[in-house]
């Protein structure tokens, strides 16, 4: 569904839009830059969501980690 919408665009914004719309119109091309910004702004945000989450490791968490790998070497060589 479409929604009429009154938005005002820098001049060199609408120019850019006019020299890229090719056949389509205006409002499809800001559409899809709309689109292609929002999935981008996504995307930042997941990527700081993950390296805050894989971030925060402290220094017990690494000793376990490594005693996991360590024990796990271990069963993969006595296999």
């Amino acid at each position: 569904m479409r929604i009429a919408k009154s938005f005002t665009l820098d001049a060199e914004v609408s120019d850019y839009v006019d020299g890229t719309k090719g056949d389509r119109s205006a409002s499809d091309r800001v559409n899809e830059l709309l689109r292609l910004a929002i999935r981008a702004e996504q995307y930042e945000r997941l990527d700081a969501e993950a390296a805050a989450f894989f971030g925060k490791s402290t220094e017990s968490e690494r000793k376990e980690t490594f005693a996991f790998q360590d024990a796990a070497l271990k069963t993969f060589q006595r296999d």
